[in-house]
């Protein structure tokens, strides 16, 4: 008759296995950090910008998939010009004097253009997030601004769409540029430059607030009385005085003015460079808070 000899593993024995199979994980060796999660390491430069070509791409494929998408960066030039150049513009100069206005308000709507599309990507980010996308890229090692910044590359591209037809139609109803192309593509940029800024707030809106329709329901309530509180439709001026200083501190004013004198020439310095500030300051306050936001949020 034999005897097993083999003894059973104590309960601490069976705490401290590694099976393979068993999933725990063995200590790490004393004096060594543990390794960081996914994706919360340093990424390099290279890495970086590798991640936002693919996330571009990504965006792209999207869009392709859905066409209709698109629909607000075609149609939105063409409605905008026409509505206020008809509208407003036999009021502010005069009955069949539009064409006086086209100049006028044209580079105006390049600032609104930037503004509202924008708008967009707000919504965009907070539909992501409650779709669960924004939980996959957390869980994936890249850096958590690319997903942000590659949302932003694909709206500038948008943007430029929206603001080329928006010249397109400037310059079928008789928009004259007084200055040279390469002001006109200053002016363009320029106001991409600003929009892109903008993104940022709504990212961080997006990111906040709960509902996509929230998001548009409070940019509606801040950008209307910015649009409207400008020098977009009409000179601040006309305006009382109190508005005109609203008007004067408004940075859509400034941008707008700049445009204006990209295009139509004239003085330019103080409005491209307060734009330019504006721009900064906007970017440098809110991108690192939209960040954090990501972070945290998923």
């Amino acid at each position: 008759m034999s005897v097993d000899t083999t003894t059973s593993p104590t309960p601490s024995d069976r705490a401290g296995s590694t099976h393979p199979g068993s999933g725990a994980q063995p200590p790490a060796p004393p004096g060594r950090k543990p390794a960081p999660p996914v994706g919360e390491g340093r990424i390099g430069l290279r890495a970086n910008l590798r991640h936002i070509e693919a996330l571009v791409r990504r965006n792209v494929l999207q869009i392709k998939q859905d066409p209709e998408s698109m629909f607000d960066v075609l149609l939105m030039p063409i409605v905008f010009t026409l509505l206020f150049v008809y509208v407003f513009g036999g009021a502010i100069s005069g009955k069949g004097n539009q064409d006086d206005y086209v100049n006028y308000v044209i580079p105006g709507l390049l600032a609104m253009m930037g503004m509202n599309i924008a708008m967009a990507v707000g919504t965009g980010v907070n539909d992501d997030v409650k779709k669960g996308v924004m939980d996959r890229f957390r869980s994936m090692p890249i850096a958590r601004s690319s997903v942000l910044i590659a949302k932003i590359v694909v709206e500038i591209g948008r943007m430029s769409v929206a603001m080329t037809i928006l010249l397109g139609m400037g310059f079928a109803l008789g928009l004259e540029v007084k200055t040279s192309l390469v002001e006109v593509l200053a002016a363009i940029g320029l106001s991409m430059l600003f929009g892109a800024s903008l993104m940022w707030i709504f990212i961080l809106l997006g990111l906040t607030l709960k509902t996509p329709q929230a998001v548009q329901g409070l940019a509606m309530l801040v950008l209307t009385p910015l649009q409207f509180g400008s020098s977009i439709f009409a000179p601040p001026t006309t305006m009382p005085g109190w508005l005109e200083t609203f008007t004067d501190y408004n940075p859509l004013s400034n941008l707008a003015d700049a445009a204006r004198a990209l295009i139509n020439g004239g003085e330019l310095a103080n409005s491209v460079w307060m734009t330019l500030g504006w721009a900064a300051a906007i970017t440098l306050v809110t991108a690192p808070l939209a960040v954090a936001k990501f972070r945290k949020r998923t």
